[in-house]
């Protein structure tokens, strides 16, 4: 597990103006803030890649440098997932790309809920590397839920799982609910919270919300 927002860095700019009340006001900064983080975290997790020496012929002769040696498919959750998604993929730029539409359907109350996949799209992931990117990590329940679904693809070798902001409990519950061990979690801040509605305190809100607009539940 990486959490970027230990060390000090630009990064822990990008979620301060992320969780500011008065900067979240701006949609475009918003979601420009969030597609900012995905460019650190695509910088972070291409040094765990596999690379190979490649000759470049320059104008003026030949040099050896170190390339990516595969490409990783990015996945993400629709919709809050799209600005971060769209950082890695300004760095990851010849990736393949699968999408998700995952949702919270909540039963008599607030605090019942489960998750309702509608949409998949995806390449063949058999044996590829993939990271999937989601703002939230809360209760965990829809990664968890959106990574068993997309094995349907092909079982990929190696999982990179991209948050902003996880709780402590979502952290227990995505390391119990993963019957595989060939993931690395990325994050940028941990709070131990969850409101009795499994959203996370002090956490930022809600990021598709914040991002395009409140939606008609």
């Amino acid at each position: 597990m990486h959490i970027l927002g230990e060390n000090n860095s630009i990064f822990n700019q990008f979620i301060a103006e992320i969780r500011d009340v008065n900067i979240q006001k701006d949609r475009m900064r918003f979601r420009r803030n969030l597609e900012r983080a995905g460019e650190i975290f695509a910088y972070e997790i291409s040094k765990k890649l596999d690379f190979k020496p490649t000759d470049i012929t320059t104008p003026l002769g030949e040099v050896i440098i170190p390339l990516l040696n595969e490409t990783p498919v990015l996945a993400t959750i629709l919709r809050a997932g799209l600005p971060m998604h769209q950082g890695l993929l300004n760095y990851f730029d010849k990736a393949e790309n699968s999408f998700i539409s995952a949702y919270r359907k909540h039963g008599k109350n607030e605090k019942e809920f489960s998750i309702k996949l509608e949409y998949m799209s995806g390449p063949n992931l058999e044996g590829k590397t993939v990271i999937i990117s989601d703002p939230m990590l809360a209760t965990a329940a829809s990664m968890l839920t959106v990574i068993k679904a997309i094995q349907q693809f092909g079982k990929p070798k190696h999982f990179h799982i991209v948050s902003l902001i996880a709780s402590s409990e979502g952290i227990l519950n995505l390391k119990k609910g993963l019957k595989q061990d060939n993931y690395t979690l990325w994050l940028g801040a941990i709070d131990d919270e969850l409101t009795a509605t499994s959203y996370i305190v002090p956490g930022l809100g809600d990021a598709g919300d914040l991002a395009y607009g409140p939606k008609q539940n």
